[in-house]
């Protein structure tokens, strides 16, 4: 399973990297292309974490601080991947966790923010822009929530 998670780790980060480097190109100048009704494509530098949590009255120590945040957990993901005996679910789901959040730091590292760029809104909500690191962030998360809960008793990890 520790292949499985670091395959999937790779395939996120590579797929992240490739989308930012895309829209940055597409959207010089930045600009808004609205795809669908619901889907806009946009060009937002987001300072903070993920949805744009914490990104107000950025300074310059938060891109290192949140960068070295984001490595210690996926640093303590990828122990908990070699060290767990664990099942397809949960080591797919870590892969989808570290190769987003790797994706964040290398573009905070380099940037000093994030590229979001995908930007949904329906039926009067509107979502704060977001990429695919932070999608397969959330999806790994829910997928560990999902494995943990519907676990059987005495199973582990």
């Amino acid at each position: 399973m520790v292949r499985l998670g670091l395959v999937v780790a790779a395939v996120v980060l590579v797929a992240d990297q490739a989308t930012k480097l895309w829209i940055l190109d597409l959207m010089q100048p930045p600009r808004r292309i609205e795809v669908t009704g619901f889907f806009n494509l946009v060009l937002v530098w987001n300072p903070g974490v993920s949805f744009g949590l914490f990104g107000g009255g950025a300074s310059a120590w938060q891109p290192w601080l949140l960068s070295a945040f984001a490595t210690i957990v996926a640093g303590g993901l990828v122990y908990w991947l070699y060290t767990g005996s664990h099942t397809r679910v949960p080591a797919f789901g870590i892969g989808l966790i570290v190769g987003g959040a790797i994706g964040n730091v290398i573009d905070r590292l380099r940037f000093g923010a994030v590229v979001d760029f995908v930007d949904l809104h329906a039926g009067g909500w509107h979502w704060p822009a977001f990429n695919v690191a932070d999608s397969a962030i959330v999806v790994g998360v829910g997928l560990l929530l999902l494995d943990t809960f519907l676990r059987r008793d005495g199973e582990s990890a």
